[in-house]
């Protein structure tokens, strides 16, 4: 197959290995440490299989892993139980990997060395239950949860997987739920649209005590009523990050680009990109997030398999490599480890 099939924007897609294959590269730094904070495992029903042996083919691809943290995708929810405790199937699921990871049997990486699964947030202080029984099925492991709170007015626009309301991060329930995450320690990764990043900074200000992850540069759209309005996006997502950067318990992971999302084709050409295409593509992006938060609030991040449908494993690293070549040695550490290990609290 010599390009892979178009998804709907907004959507995942399968990534076509044989594609991604036609282009590799040399590992730049390959002895920078890497703690990859966001990527996911799963065997879904329409036939996707991403599992350890599929990580680990990526992983080692030359550049130097050390660790990763597993971001929740419903993989492996328990079939039988109470609705509301069938996610700690995940937690299981990936502290199970874990700990095949940290046998020793698959290589010097620690895979799913950090947890992040998710939790009904609208249970209001009942989410406290569901939150302890991850801790104990994350053997040290489980760090937070995810809850995609993505929305917009345009029917064009798909909604995340949890279907929310407009302006669920405000509801009272919703935040009594959040509340528990602070009191046990735990943090919040957050996966929205950029026309909510409002929102999300309302939420940091009711619980500055809480670290808060943003996902995927705050999810930019440019499809549906956002096509064509690129610069107008552009200049709209800055000016709410600047806002959002005043706020010292959100970090901000940099990635997610790769997705299907109105801004770039990579996925529709021919052949995939190098990392310099790469690059330059994400340069305004992930250039304005380290301005704004500073390499001590940012850290790189995979979003594999997710991503794949744009680039390998070891050419998107390559890239972020190519982003920070002007950086020093402290920005860089923090960068590609050191905020990934102190957010997710990692040894």
């Amino acid at each position: 197959m010599s390009t892979p099939a178009l998804p709907r924007l907004g959507n995942t897609l399968p990534p076509d290995p044989a594609w991604v294959a036609k282009h590799h590269e040399a590992a730049l730094d390959p002895e920078l440490p890497i703690v990859d904070p966001h990527h996911h495992l799963w065997h879904r029903e329409d036939g996707q299989v991403y599992l350890l042996p599929d990580l680990l083919s990526d992983t080692n691809t030359g550049h130097n892993i050390v660790a990763t943290v597993y971001i929740d995708c419903r993989s492996m929810y328990r079939k039988d139980g109470p609705q509301e405790m069938r996610p700690i199937g995940e937690t299981e699921f990936a502290n199970g990997v874990a700990a095949m990871s940290a046998s020793g049997g698959y290589g010097a990486m620690r895979a799913c060395a950090g947890i992040v699964s998710y939790a009904d947030l609208r249970l209001g202080a009942r989410a406290r239950e569901v939150l302890e029984a991850h801790i104990a099925a994350g053997n040290g492991r489980f760090r937070g949860i995810r809850y995609a709170t993505g929305w917009d007015p345009s029917e064009e626009i798909r909604r995340t997987h949890t279907n929310p309301p407009p302006g669920l991060m405000a509801d009272r329930t919703w935040r009594e739920g959040f509340a528990q995450l602070g009191r046990l320690g735990l943090s919040f990764d957050a996966w929205l649209y950029h026309p909510q990043l409002g929102e999300l900074g309302d939420l940091a200000n009711a619980f500055p005590d809480t670290a808060i992850v943003l996902d995927h540069v705050g999810g930019p759209l440019g499809y549906g009523p956002y096509a064509g309005r690129h610069g107008d996006v552009f200049a709209a997502w800055k000016k709410s990050m600047a806002e959002l950067a005043k706020r010292p318990n959100v970090t901000v992971k940099l990635g997610g680009l790769g997705m299907p999302m109105g801004w770039f084709d990579f996925y529709r050409r021919p052949a995939p990109p190098t990392s310099h295409m790469l690059a330059d593509a994400f340069k305004p992006w992930i250039g304005t997030c380290i301005e704004l938060f500073g390499a001590g609030r940012c850290m790189f991040e995979s979003n594999f398999p997710v991503d794949k449908i744009t680039s390998g494993y070891g050419v998107l690293w390559n890239a972020f490599k190519r982003l920070t070549s002007g950086a020093s040695a402290t920005e860089k550490t923090a960068l590609f480890s050191g905020t990934a290990r102190r957010i997710y609290r990692l040894d």
